[in-house]
């Protein structure tokens, strides 16, 4: 499908975030001061970081949480279709059209609509996009009258915004129209901290749906899915989460239940130079600590490389370098 229409149902309002990580923590103080206004919100970040859980976010805490959250995936749909499905179209007004239908933004009519993907977007669409937020109104293909709309705007992508605009494949007006607030969100590698907190989240959740007594992570397991970099994101952790409740045979989820991209990550930096001093008895506390202080020491104290080894920002490394007493 390329577009759903979810209209919330009674007491199922939430604020549906999970993160512990400073970024996250700013991410969401953020939300709660934009979510109760009418601007548009431009979310960027990797495939697979949550950008449409935090549109839905933001719709739920606004004034429009009762209205419909309309999600478009503006990748999936022709050229040839998308103003039809954007806008809708009258009977007869080109072959195939044999009934009226509504379009995209008139079911949005009064809530949020979502455009994921809108660097994808045609070029001719995102003119008439760009004409439809300015003036308020919209008109079905092949109609003579245009009516109005009233709807808020969230955009995301995970393209380069700015090599889009250089390259013309953005318009420029289009960005400026939707970027009156920004979301950049951070990939999972870059906040490891959200790592056990959201496998527990999805643990339970496909514990509960497949009806298995699924209790946690064995502690090499948990070791194993905070150090994996994680390229697709909050989305593969949770189909590894899925994976693992599946395959669990206990009560818990072992190294052998995870997929085997998790279980043996390459680590060139450990087994450079003498082997880990690993053993069952460690936290996962004491096994980070131990790996921050290799990297420092691999990269002569130099932060700035040693934090891209690691796969986290500056400032993470250094609030783990005080937190660790390194």
């Amino acid at each position: 499908m390329t577009a759903r229409a979810v209209e919330p149902k009674e007491g199922s309002i939430t604020q549906n975030m999970i993160g512990q990580s400073p970024s996250m923590q700013r991410i969401f103080r953020l939300i709660g001061k934009i979510a109760p206004t009418e601007s548009p919100v431009l979310i960027t970040g990797e495939s697979g970081t949550g950008k449409e859980m935090i549109a839905a976010s933001i719709h739920l805490q606004s004034r429009r949480a009762h209205r419909p959250f309309v999600a478009v995936n503006s990748s999936a749909i022709p050229e040839t279709l998308f103003e039809s499905e954007l806008f809708g179209h009258v009977r007869g007004s080109f072959t195939g059209a044999t009934s009226d239908r509504i379009g995209l933004m008139e079911q949005a009519d009064r809530g949020t609509i979502f455009f994921d993907e809108v660097a994808e977007m045609p070029l001719s669409v995102q003119v008439k996009l760009l004409r439809a937020l300015q003036n308020g109104e919209i008109r079905r293909v092949g109609a003579k009258e245009s009516m109005r709309v009233d709807v808020r705007v969230i955009a995301a992508t995970n393209r380069d915004v700015k090599k889009a605009l250089q390259e013309g494949s953005f318009r420029e007006d289009l960005y400026y129209r939707l970027n009156v607030f920004h979301i950049e969100l951070p990939p999972l590698r870059e906040r490891r901290e959200d790592i056990p907190l959201l496998a527990s989240y999805f643990r339970e959740k496909y514990a509960r749906e497949l009806g298995k007594r699924v209790l946690r992570f064995s502690e090499r397991a948990e070791m194993l899915l905070v150090r994996y970099d994680w390229p697709g994101n909050v989305r593969e952790l949770e189909n590894a989460v899925e994976r693992g409740v599946t395959l669990a045979e206990g009560r818990e989820i072992t190294p052998g239940d995870l997929p085997p991209a998790v279980r043996e990550p390459r680590q060139p930096l450990l087994d450079r130079g003498g082997s880990f001093p690993y053993s069952e008895a460690m936290t996962l506390a004491q096994i980070e600590a131990e790996h921050i202080r290799r990297v420092l020491a691999h990269n002569a104290g130099n932060t700035t490389k040693a934090a891209k080894s690691l796969g986290i920002s500056r400032s993470t490394l250094w609030r783990k370098i005080k937190e660790y007493g390194l």
